[in-house]
């Protein structure tokens, strides 16, 4: 179990943060050290499914949506490929391994949304190599809050530079479902899920260097053939 100490001062990730990056976002949202009993945790992707049935909320037209939801479709491959390879590995136990379970298809609907929206114009998948991360309990679901609290940030900062309000309408639907993710992996890592009255949003470079730093990302597009782990997403 973590010390007090270690909480307070943010998540240490060893290898996975190789400078430093996810540390320091991770500290801006420090909260208390210990978390209530979250009540009726509930993941879905119903709200996902509804914006996408609104009229109009088709594919992307303009450049800059497209750019806006390439960027998002690369954050969700790097999460459903984490989930999806810790469920496979299944290494995972009690309600950590439900979790993962749940988040997982969450995270492969939103990419499929995505790809849907982008049709031809969407970025290819890229292999990656999460070193071990998600044959640890302990590991992942740090990992796991990093990934969700970034998540939700980068979201947050790039929703509104949308041109559509179709997709706009989307992109605000799976930012509630992320923040709810992050909210689930900080109760089981035992940090409390919402300890500020507000979130700042991240920069496109600020993601861009957190996920650099991870060295999860094995390849772009092709397959990895060396150093590859017991599974890959």
């Amino acid at each position: 179990m973590p010390s007090e100490h270690s909480l307070e001062t943010g998540l240490r990730l060893g290898e996975v943060d190789q400078d430093g990056a996810i540390l320091e976002t991770l500290e801006r949202v420090q909260g208390d050290t210990r978390t209530g009993f979250l009540r009726n945790a509930t993941i879905g992707g119903a709200a996902l499914l509804g914006a996408l049935a609104l009229p109009g909320a088709g594919r992307a037209q303009s450049a800059k949506d497209v750019d806006i939801l390439n960027y998002a479709l690369s954050l969700e491959y790097l999460q459903a490929a984490f989930y999806t390879e810790a469920e496979q590995v299944r290494a995972l136990r009690g309600r950590a391994r439900r979790a993962v379970e749940v988040v997982g298809a969450v995270e492969r609907a939103h990419v499929k949304a995505f790809q849907d929206a982008l049709g031809a114009a969407a970025i290819a998948r890229p292999t990656f190599n999460f070193r071990g991360v998600t044959e640890n309990q302990r590991q992942f679901l740090k990992t796991a809050v990093a990934f969700e609290d970034l998540a939700v940030a980068a979201y947050k900062g790039q929703a509104p530079r949308l041109v559509s309000n179709a997709l706009l309408a989307v992109a605000v639907s799976i930012h509630s479902v992320e923040a709810r993710h992050a909210a689930w992996m900080r109760y089981l890592f035992d940090i409390t899920p919402a300890a500020n009255a507000f979130d700042e949003p991240l920069s496109r470079q600020e993601v861009t260097k957190i996920v650099a730093s991870t060295n999860f990302i094995a390849a772009p597009g092709r397959t990895e053939r060396k150093g590859t782990p017991r599974f890959t997403g």
